[in-house]
């Protein structure tokens, strides 16, 4: 407890009051190594296999997170009575656990987004490129079209009558209900994936890594079981793309657009408010 206390003693006098906003993590030695911004357009990443590998992984793992999830909402909702399901914490859990075995397998191939509002939150944080954030957010459309495709495919009758897992807002609720609930939901998921992988909290504590899919995971099971009974739980476009697609009746595409402002307002103020706030960046270059 003494040495917390003389950490905080220390960082007074260091980062003073009159210092600037967004300059004082900048101005003193750092025990941490910060990956340097990623350029906009790498050219260069068009000719290399890691970078069609990556999205290779980002395609088969929103493809299986997508397959497995909406597996669970059709076991769900076709049943008379939720008792005998797992019901919406069943449903939580599920898109919670897989995210969490997702991220981990895939975490050192392309990051592990299998969400287009994680890759866009990073791309504001200069973590991709432009390149690479446009072939990734294709890649994982595609892999949830697919995804909900074979559940379609396994059982297309329950799957027609039961929503198909489409995102839409539900009755009692309005369009500015659903927008909120998807931007508030995206930031607490976003600013989980900074948080878990920043490079200041890797640097000091070397189990972070290897725990970073578990906050992840744990954000994605507690989002859902806020909002689900609001939007059912967007927070992810592809995932609501590839639902709506697929299931393809007009009521699925009425509230779409919320499925994509939303999560891509929330990843944007997660990115400045943990590049910014969290972390101050600098807002001018050093002299």
């Amino acid at each position: 407890m003494e040495g917390k206390e003389e950490d905080v003693r220390i960082g007074a006098i260091m980062f003073s009051e009159g210092q600037p906003i967004g300059t004082a993590a900048q101005t003193h030695a750092k025990d941490y190594k910060e990956p340097p911004p990623a350029q906009l357009f790498e050219p260069a990443e068009l000719r290399s296999w890691s970078f069609y590998r990556a999205g290779i992984a980002e395609f088969m793992a929103t493809f299986l997170f997508i397959y497995v999830s909406i597996l669970t909402v059709m076991g769900v909702v076709k049943s008379d009575s939720k008792c005998s399901t797992v019901g919406i914490q069943g449903i939580a859990w599920s898109f919670g656990g897989m995210i969490f075995a997702l991220v981990y397998c895939t975490a050192g191939i392309s990051g592990g987004h299998i969400n287009p509002a994680v890759t866009f939150g990073l791309l504001l944080a200069r973590k991709l490129s432009l390149t690479r954030a446009i072939f990734y957010v294709v890649m994982q459309c595609l892999g949830a079209i697919c995804g909900a495709g074979v559940v379609k495919g396994f059982q297309k009758g329950v799957y027609d009558s039961n929503g198909g897992g489409a995102n839409v807002v539900a009755a009692g609720y309005t369009k500015g209900d659903g927008l909120g609930a998807e931007i508030v939901g995206t930031f607490i998921l976003v600013y989980t994936v900074f948080s878990a992988t920043d490079a200041k909290r890797s640097a000091r504590d070397s189990h972070v890594p290897v725990l970073a899919p578990l906050p992840i995971g744990f954000a994605v099971f507690l989002v859902h079981l806020a909002t689900i009974p609001i939007t059912g739980t967007g927070i992810n476009p592809a995932r609501s793309l590839g639902a709506a697609i697929i299931y393809n009746k007009e009521h699925a595409w009425n509230d779409h657009w919320i499925f994509w402002v939303g999560p891509l307002i929330g990843a944007a103020l997660a990115a400045i408010y943990h590049q910014v706030v969290i972390r101050a960046i600098p807002f001018t270059s050093k002299r």
